[in-house]
């Protein structure tokens, strides 16, 4: 994939490199620096929008999570590479027109080809940059920053008017085709996936709440059945986007793991009460309609590559463990980490598994609540999982938890490459 990507980067800015001896004088180096950082930050723009266009095939390979990062950190280059663009292309027109820099900006950003839907775009780039910033992105609610991103495609939109009068597409028809190219198949992939297939797979399947069962003070399971169930192609460890047709909750689609083996009868997710939206699911009423968008996660059977697997999960993390742990073939055992005992919720369903398939389950609990415990160091798990280093390990639960935990295996021995997670925190 990031091979891809590179290559496609060299691609886009083969003509601006074939054209660096003939560049001579401050004004021509500074144009050329110019159309440089504008060709790739045209590029990036495109990539940012195929990482997260939920194209399945990205999405099961690469993994639901690892493109997100990706797409943030390619964010954060499409600013800079947005605002060196600009800056090399101010400093050019001075040194051109002789003209000062404030004068020399206003005149290029008014009077430039298509500049000023280009100023505007990056502007927006920047807003949504900002509300990006950790510290920021944690005083608002998931729903008003996951809609206010909707901004980047407007950005997009503003700033592309403005790639294609750059040198290396006004004079070259090819260039040109192949940037809109690039461009229309992007956003045909956006339509098709991100919003008239989940349209499409509503009606087809007509998705609504079944019931609600409690199953912890703070967590919930919820019930769903449809027509053509089976169809949906959902994997133990995937992950639907759910939209519940009710008040309060309609405008927004929050990811949720299934936390029973999809089946034709009825599809299950396991939500603990962390958020107003996670908090409102308590009171769904049966025959409410959903939107479900997915499956999604590469967190699948398809990563194991040795017969003995260790999942380790913590807290309502257990979701999607609970369908590998039923379904994964081979030697499987269980490590469940929570604070309290009531906080292991499907216990009953994870020990009823164990006998049935004579797996093994260890559950721990903090030693402030007086339970069992198993520190997340690597001589502690090496000692309760004979043979780690030749496992396959799934991760899923809090940050903090999956982070340690992650360290912990690579100390006790396991290869990076065999420690399976996706973290979804917003």
């Amino acid at each position: 994939m990031l091979v891809l990507i590179y290559g496609g980067a060299a691609l886009a800015t083969a003509g601006c490199w074939s054209g660096l001896a003939s560049v001579a004088g401050l004004a021509g180096w500074l144009g050329w620096a110019g159309r440089l950082t504008g060709l790739l930050a045209g590029y990036a723009c495109a990539v940012l929008l195929g990482l997260v266009s939920r194209v399945p095939v990205l999405d099961r390979g690469v993994g639901t999570d690892r493109l997100a990062r990706w797409h943030g950190m390619g964010g954060r280059c499409t600013i800079v590479l947005s605002a060196a663009h600009m800056v090399f292309a101010i400093a050019a027109h001075v040194a051109r027109s002789g003209t000062g820099v404030p004068r020399g900006t206003v005149t290029l950003i008014l009077d430039g080809p298509a500049v000023l839907e280009a100023t505007a775009g990056l502007l927006l780039l920047a807003g949504v940059a900002i509300i990006s910033v950790r510290g920021v992105r944690r005083r608002m609610r998931y729903e008003i920053w996951h809609y206010l991103h909707f901004v980047t495609y407007g950005a997009v939109f503003l700033a592309f008017a403005h790639q294609l009068t750059g040198p290396d597409f006004a004079g070259s028809v090819v260039a040109s085709v192949l940037w809109r190219a690039l461009y229309v198949s992007v956003s045909l992939a956006l339509v098709w996936y991100r919003f008239l297939t989940p349209v499409r797979r509503a009606l087809r399947h007509r998705l609504r709440v079944a019931g609600v069962r409690l199953e912890s003070p703070t967590v919930v399971s919820v019930y769903l059945t449809g027509e053509r169930l089976d169809e949906l192609g959902a994997e133990p460890g995937q992950f639907f986007r759910w939209r519940f047709l009710a008040s309060g909750l309609w405008w927004t689609a929050n990811p949720y793991s299934l936390s029973a083996p999809a089946n034709a009868r009825f599809l299950r997710i396991t939500v603990k009460a962390v958020g107003g939206h996670s908090r409102a699911l308590a009171a769904l009423r049966p025959g409410t309609r959903v939107w479900a968008e997915g499956p999604y996660g590469a967190l699948t059977a398809a990563r194991r590559r040795r017969p003995q697997v260790l999942l380790i999960g913590g807290g309502v993390g257990i979701s999607p463990l609970r369908t590998l742990f039923e379904t994964l073939p081979g030697q499987v055992t269980l490590v469940y980490m929570a604070r309290r005992d009531e906080d292991l919720v499907l216990r009953h369903e994870l020990d009823a598994i164990a006998a049935a398939r004579g797996a093994t389950v260890h559950y721990t609990v903090d030693e402030m609540s007086g339970g069992r415990t198993v520190p997340l160091t690597g001589r502690a798990l090496r000692t309760l999982i004979p043979g780690l280093a030749v496992h396959d390990v799934y991760l899923c639960g809090p940050t903090g938890m999956t982070m340690a935990a992650r360290h912990a295996l690579r100390r006790a021995g396991v290869p990076n490459r065999r420690i399976h997670l996706e973290c979804f925190d917003f």
